[in-house]
């Protein structure tokens, strides 16, 4: 029998041994700085914080003041490659926008930082991984969700999903346990390589929000830069940027830069919770709306059309089993395999003419293409191809 989820600092003060080590996924945040303090009040002993560096704002070094603050031992554990290579590159293949709203991102980084987690747990022999999503984020099914399937048989879950705990509370006991390192926070926010995403607090109501200026890094307009940029795939995997091959890690972290020069790759919308209702997310992210865009020009120049329509069906597929926190599941798996079957007859490249807020294609360009150059010489050459095959067509005769 499976071991009950952790939903409330009841149970952790009921269940846990205060002796044994204990796991906790550590942002470096409020919810997550909060949970190490009552922790420690409640009595654990052997606490490991683990922080996964998926290229994230928050430093290392912010994050051992804190851990250090709050009396635990810090793991950081650096991911980035990891992330870009098993996480985004599939997600740039499956065009995985979420209802044509916004590229995915936390939906991408939730499994791979369970899964990060689990390799500490079982090192140490934690009895339970705790983590600290409520109800009002698309986390908590996520995290739950990559720690069941991956088949972690010790406590797991987050303390937060039946005991929320407001800001103000939680600021006022880190400022009495001494820890103030977090004021003047209006936003949650969650960064990585791929995305920085913004919610609640100053942006909770989405009849009226406003996104200050000063919360976006990537996409503040500088458009001195070079205009023009060229992306190449091979076997549908980005290889390089106006001709320089690059890891893929530097290679999504110059399109942020350039891309995000001239303010494109700012999303917003609303993603739906657990039961259904919506909340609002701000995304910042410009190489993933250049990559998408350019992945589907070489496709489509590659593909033929039914097998584009199958496989733009199974997008939405993968797209919704990853959102459902079902990543290490069959189901996505398996339209994974058809994905990239696709993927490796996408080949080519694509130039962009970047200018404030847009960007216009002006060469898209397949080894092996399915497009026409010239229509007019192709009109020929197929009428003369059937005469060849059927004889002379039959002439045309006004009535």
């Amino acid at each position: 029998m499976a071991p009950p989820l952790i939903r409330s600092f009841r149970q952790i003060e009921s269940l846990l041994d205060p002796s044994r080590p204990v796991v906790t996924l550590f942002s470096g945040g409020l919810d997550s700085s909060y949970l190490l303090l009552r922790l420690r009040e409640l009595g654990l002993r052997d606490v490991h914080a683990v922080s996964v560096d998926i290229g994230e704002d928050e430093s290392t070094s912010y994050k051992r003041d804190v851990a250090e603050a709050l009396g635990v031992k810090l793991h950081v554990l650096d991911r980035r490659q990891e992330f870009a290579e098993e996480f985004v590159l599939p997600a740039i293949a499956a065009q995985a926008v979420y209802l044509g709203v916004h590229p995915v991102s936390s939906t991408l980084s939730r499994p791979l930082i369970a899964r990060a987690a689990l390799e500490v747990a079982d090192g140490l022999g934690a009895q339970a991984v705790i983590h600290t999503a409520n109800r009002s984020q698309n986390t908590l099914r996520r995290l739950n969700g990559a720690l069941g399937l991956l088949g972690y048989d010790g406590l797991y879950g987050s303390p937060y999903d039946l005991d929320p705990i407001d800001r103000e509370d939680k600021h006022r006991a880190l400022h009495e346990a001494g820890v103030d390192l977090l004021l003047g926070r209006a936003v949650s926010g969650d960064s990585n390589l791929w995305c920085r995403e913004f919610e609640s607090g100053i942006l909770d109501d989405p009849e009226g929000h406003v996104v200050p200026e000063s919360l976006y890094r990537w996409s503040a307009v500088h458009s001195d830069r070079a205009p023009r940029i060229e992306v190449a795939f091979e076997a549908g995997r980005p290889v390089s940027v106006d001709g320089r091959r690059l890891p893929l890690t530097d290679l999504v972290a110059e399109l942020n830069r350039r891309v995000g020069a001239f303010g494109i790759g700012r999303y917003s919308g609303l993603e739906h919770l657990d039961h259904g209702e919506k909340v609002l997310e701000i995304r910042e992210m410009p190489a993933a709306w250049l990559l998408l865009r350019s992945y589907r020009h070489v496709e489509t120049a590659c593909l033929g059309a039914d097998l584009l329509l199958e496989k733009m069906h199974l997008e939405q597929l993968w797209t919704r089993e990853a959102l459902e926190g079902r990543w290490f599941g069959e189901l996505r798996q398996a339209a994974q395999q058809f994905i990239d079957s696709c993927a490796t007859q996408t080949t080519g490249s694509v130039v962009w003419e970047l200018r404030d807020g847009t960007a216009e294609t002006r060469a898209i360009t397949a080894p092996r293409p399915r497009y026409l150059r010239d229509r007019e010489d192709w009109e020929k050459q197929a009428i003369a191809l059937e005469s060849a095959a059927y004889g002379p067509l039959p002439e045309l005769v006004d009535a």
